[in-house]
């Protein structure tokens, strides 16, 4: 249950979950991964955590609030030991973590992308990302070509994970409540093992093309074409970057290179 001994501080962007329906709903998000290890990210109060506990014996937890800390402690003595007093984005994730295993949480809505971007980096090792976070991201997140939401991050992650958006949830569910709605999505790892490019400009092509997303590819990647490249006379580069699935993305960045 929701419990004021912790309050929702605005800086670190907390929303306390207080719908246990809805909690167990997202727990049972990593139901397809049920023998691997777990960390939550900012557990708060512990609404989600409880419903982890139910599935998981080996769940670890990773808050940055010294008075969520302190509860969880109280409360959840199973956590024992298991309790990361940190900041997500700065844990180097192999010190906690020899094998796979998987992320959850309710994201801190003002972080959820570079916690997203800080999953890729270690995506060899989480075949399983879920979670809450801001609906709007969460359909950037899961967009499919030639929709507005699609973007730098809908490629980017979707290279490396096949993602699901869940279920909506309402702001009613919350103390404080947002000014949003918010979404539960599950990312799961797909089976690329490596890019058939160079993953650096991968990046830099995708960035660049989404830099001005109405434009061409003709005149959006200008500075990577040059002036006189005969490649821009392409069909490829009449599209526009929200168009292009990852895989034309690939092809792209190799037709630059």
């Amino acid at each position: 249950m929701y419990h004021r001994e912790v309050r929702p501080k605005k800086a670190l962007g907390q929303h306390f979950l207080k719908d246990l329906s809805v909690a167990e709903r997202i727990a049972g998000a990593l139901s397809p991964f049920p023998d691997l290890p777990v960390l939550e990210i900012g557990p708060g109060t512990g609404v989600l955590t409880q419903f982890l506990l139910r599935n998981k014996s080996d769940l670890s937890v990773v808050e940055l609030d010294k008075e969520s800390v302190v509860y969880l402690n109280k409360h959840y003595p199973e956590l024992n030991g298991r309790i990361i007093e940190a900041d997500f984005l700065k844990l180097d994730l192999n010190d906690l973590f020899a094998g796979k295993f998987c992320v959850i949480g309710n994201y801190p809505y003002n972080i959820s992308s570079q916690i997203f971007f800080k999953v890729l980096d270690y995506k060899d090792k989480i075949p399983c990302c879920s979670g809450m976070l801001q609906k709007e991201v969460a359909e950037r997140l899961a967009s499919k070509p030639g929709k507005k939401a699609y973007g730098i991050i809908s490629v980017l992650l979707q290279v490396w994970y096949d993602i699901e958006y869940l279920f909506t949830v309402g702001p009613e569910v919350f103390d404080p409540p947002p000014k949003v709605n918010s979404a539960v999505i599950r990312m799961t790892r797909n089976s690329r093992t490596s890019l058939p490019c160079d993953e650096t400009f991968f990046k830099i092509v995708v960035k660049t093309a989404f830099n001005q997303r109405r434009k061409t590819l003709r005149n959006s990647l200008k500075s990577l074409l040059g002036k006189e490249n005969t490649l821009s006379c392409l069909p490829i580069f009449d599209k526009r970057p929200e168009q292009l699935p990852v895989e034309e993305f690939i092809e792209l960045t190799n037709l630059l290179q």
